[in-house]
This record gives C-alpha cells, sequence and structure tokens, in this order.
C-alpha cells in the first residue's frame, strides 16, 4: 500500500473552506426548517435569515445564487415538514380517538385563532395558506382548519407551496438586509436574528399586554 503523495494533502488544502461550510450549511438548514415545521420551539425564521446573511457574505458563489439556494432549501424543507405535520394531523382526525399531534395542534391554536382561520378558508378557500405562513402564529390555526375541514393533502400541498416560497423569500430578503447594512457577518446574523424574532413574538407580547389591561380595566 502506498501512502498518498504530498499533491494529495495540497489538493486537499486547496478546498476553500467556504466550500466547506456550504457542503454542510445546506443540508443543516433543510433539516433544521423541516424539524422547525414539525417543533415551534425551532425558529426557523431566524434560521433563514442567519443563513442568507452569511451566504451574502460569501464569495464562492455569485451574490444572488447563494441566497436564492438557501431561499429554496428553506422553502422545501418547510414544504416536507408541512405536508409530514399535516399527514400526521390527518390520521388524528380519521382515528376516532384523535392523536396526540391533532390535540398539540388544537392546544397550538387559540379559539378565536381557529374561528377565524375555518371563516377565511371557506371565504378564500387554498389562498389563505399562503398568508398564514407570513402572519406570526398564522400558519397552525389555518392548519388546523383545513384538518377540521377534512381537505385532502394533494389540495393542502397545492397551497401551501407558494406559502413556503413566499415564507422563504421574505425571511431572506431579511437576511439580504441584514448583510447589507454590516460588513461583519456576525453583526448581520444578529440584526437578523433580532428582526425576525421581533416579527415572530412582537404580535403575541401586543396580545397579552393588551389581554391583561382588559383584565384590571373590567376588575
Amino acid at each position: 500500500m502506498r501512502w498518498p503523495g504530498p499533491g494529495v494533502g495540497v489538493a486537499v488544502g486547496q478546498v476553500p473552506p467556504e466550500t466547506t461550510q456550504q457542503a454542510v450549511g445546506y443540508p443543516a438548514l433543510f433539516v433544521l426548517v423541516a424539524l422547525g415545521a414539525l417543533v415551534p420551539v425551532i425558529p426557523t425564521g431566524a434560521l433563514v435569515s442567519s443563513a442568507a446573511v452569511v451566504a451574502f457574505h460569501q464569495r464562492s458563489l455569485p451574490l444572488p445564487l447563494g441566497v436564492v439556494l438557501v431561499c429554496a432549501v428553506a422553502a422545501l424543507a418547510a414544504f416536507v415538514g408541512d405536508l409530514s405535520l399535516y399527514w400526521l394531523g390527518q390520521r388524528g382526525v380519521r382515528s376516532p380517538g384523535g392523536s396526540r399531534r391533532l390535540e398539540r395542534l388544537r392546544e397550538r391554536a387559540a379559539p378565536e385563532r381557529l374561528a377565524q382561520a375555518r371563516a377565511r378558508l371557506d371565504e378564500h378557500g387554498v389562498l389563505v395558506l399562503v398568508l398564514s405562513r407570513l402572519v406570526p402564529a398564522g400558519r397552525v390555526p389555518v392548519m388546523l382548519a383545513c384538518l377540521l375541514a377534512q381537505m385532502p393533502l394533494r389540495r393542502f400541498a397545492r397551497g401551501d407551496a407558494p406559502a413556503c416560497l413566499a415564507w422563504a423569500a421574505t425571511y431572506g430578503l431579511i437576511g439580504i438586509l441584514g448583510g447589507s447594512l454590516f460588513s461583519e457577518p456576525w453583526k448581520g446574523v444578529a440584526a437578523a436574528v433580532a428582526v425576525t424574532l421581533l416579527i415572530s413574538g412582537g404580535p403575541a407580547v401586543w396580545r397579552r399586554l393588551r389581554r391583561q389591561r382588559e383584565r384590571r380595566v373590567a376588575g
């Protein structure tokens, strides 16, 4: 057996570190976003924006191509995660005793939000899915409304595909904004994460404060 010559080490050393980061980063982004569609603990919007900032500053790919790849991977992962969650929810609807996944969806959807989602679904159909991913905390109530209406998986997929594309593009643009404002990637990532967390958590905090104010007035 002959040991590899020095040329192999030189060739390995010539591989750009950014290329290695991309080879690991895109699959990791896909897995995390897909899991985030199933488990709400993962802030998927912040992940997409952060990945877009990194792609914005990398030079191994042309500027638009890197960010477009991030958005494409994120949209596909979100679509796969949504379909998986919807399929699990369908099993719960068809089951006489329901399922834990369906009950968890019900717990995550406030009754008034679910009622609004069902009314909009009856009025606008699958077009509601496009806006559901752009509105903070709007995805689960609309998905649950589709499940309760027994919408077929194929029809849900037709509405969810453009919704995932619009969602990924929106958070990708936030990443581009953060990357363009700061010359250092970590600053752009911090700004993008702050903006996405504000967008996702701001409305919930506002509703909580409003409820507390209403209780004080009523008391």
